[in-house]
């Protein structure tokens, strides 16, 4: 482990205790800070994590709210992801000067193994999985986290020097990060996306340039050659610039994994078998089941516009679509012209339903629905044999899931169901 005695005897407050919160805070404990947890949350699945720290040591655990007594005094912050800067434990640890970090600034600080950082507003997942499967198939030890699977900080105490981590890496973990280094960075697309965090474009576009910000010419940075404000970024990078694109037999985002087996000298056909026998990821476009000559297709994934568009283009059937969740800000206008010509019939559910209702209401039909169940049943009673019911919602999930996999599973849970019944 890098920098084992670092955070021994230090006073650290974690704020957020979802999967990446208990991840930091264990590692904390195991590195010997006096560690404390802060969620303004309050739910049975937080307790749960909850006592289950607290029988590992961790006694001080606040629920429900933030208080300054948990802050005051602290020598270091620690936050999840889903943590905004207009937290009131955010505002006060930076009105005491006190430093904040993302857990993947900690688990950095830790980690002795090389890391191969993947951002961009889509594709981070596929490409960050293809990466590490590529590195094992080589024969080395790679672990596949991050904005994927388990966190970062859950991984460290498997690692050592010479092994890899491929780390999927949202902007909203770049947002503090202070000396985050990764061996090779990669930014795969950029499209508007999380504006219901950021004021604009040009502040997301800021939170995804920090992912090579400590780079030198010891790194490299892989940038999507066929987006002009990626291949932009290559001018003012000081790591090693290597663009990827689209080529025979390779999309973009194996043109992308390509490019870093490249750069590590991997052999280029076990890294094309593995590209070849790569059947997908959960929620990305998922075949779920059939019934009556009608297809169920789970893209939970599916967070933003362009994404959905990915999806819609990718279907060759009368689609009908069940969309919406939590808005980010974004623009449903844009999907309109793919939509009117795709779209048998649109099934609306949770907070962003009136916004996409406004956007695309008067191209195709649509209905609102009040759960998933309800939205499937309604849902199969519009298909016909040929068609596919797709979940692909363009927006967060949090309004009512956990996450997007949550949402993912409960779809898959209510198509499983009516097959049965």
């Amino acid at each position: 482990m890098k920098n084992p005695g670092y955070f021994k005897g230090k006073k650290v407050t974690v704020v957020g205790l979802a999967r990446s919160g208990e991840a930091a805070s264990l590692l904390l404990k195991d590195l010997g800070a006096e560690v404390c947890i802060t969620d303004a949350k309050d739910n049975e699945a937080l307790r749960k994590t909850a006592d289950t720290l607290k029988a590992r040591g961790i006694k001080e655990i606040e629920l429900g709210k933030h208080t300054q007594r948990l802050i005051q005094g602290q020598d270091l912050v620690v936050i999840s992801p889903g943590v905004s800067d207009k937290s009131p434990a955010i505002i006060w640890a930076d009105e005491l000067k006190i430093p904040v970090i993302s857990e993947i600034e900690l688990s950095y600080l830790a980690c002795p193994a090389k890391i191969i950082a993947t951002t961009g507003t889509n594709g981070k997942t596929t490409v960050a999985t293809l990466i590490g499967k590529i590195i094992q198939a080589s024969g080395k030890n790679a672990v596949i986290c991050g904005n994927i699977g388990n966190p970062f900080a859950g991984e460290i105490n498997k690692l050592k020097t010479g092994d890899f981590v491929s780390l999927e890496v949202s902007s909203f973990q770049l947002e503090r990060i202070r000396e985050f280094k990764p061996f090779i960075a990669l930014i795969l697309t950029f499209t508007p996306d999380h504006l219901d965090r950021y004021k604009d474009i040009t502040e997301y576009l800021a939170a995804k340039k920090r992912i090579y910000m400590n780079q030198d010419k010891n790194d490299y940075l892989v940038l999507n050659d066929a987006d002009p404000a990626l291949r932009a970024l290559g001018k003012e990078a000081r790591a090693n610039v290597r663009y990827f694109k689209e080529g025979p037999g390779l999309n973009p985002n194996q043109a992308a994994v390509m490019e870093v087996a490249n750069i590590l000298g991997l052999d280029r056909k076990l890294c094309l078998e593995v590209l070849r026998n790569f059947k997908g990821m959960e929620h990305r476009l998922e075949w779920v089941s059939e019934l009556n000559g009608i297809e169920f297709i789970n893209d939970s994934k599916a967070t933003n516009v362009e994404s959905a568009i990915w999806a819609l283009k990718n279907i060759d059937k009368p689609v009908i679509w069940i969309a919406g969740g939590r808005d980010k800000g974004i623009d449903y206008s844009s999907i309109a012209g793919l939509a009117k010509e795709k779209i048998r019939a649109l099934i609306l559910i949770g907070e962003a339903k009136d916004k996409i209702k406004n956007a695309l209401g008067k191209f195709v039909p649509y209905e609102e629905a009040v759960s998933m169940k309800n939205a499937v049943e309604i849902a199969y009673k519009k298909a016909k044999r040929g068609d596919c019911v797709l979940l692909s919602p363009m927006c967060a999930s949090f309004d009512m899931f956990l996450n997007y996999e949550d949402r993912g599973r409960v779809f898959k849970q209510v198509v499983k169901d009516l097959v049965k019944g």
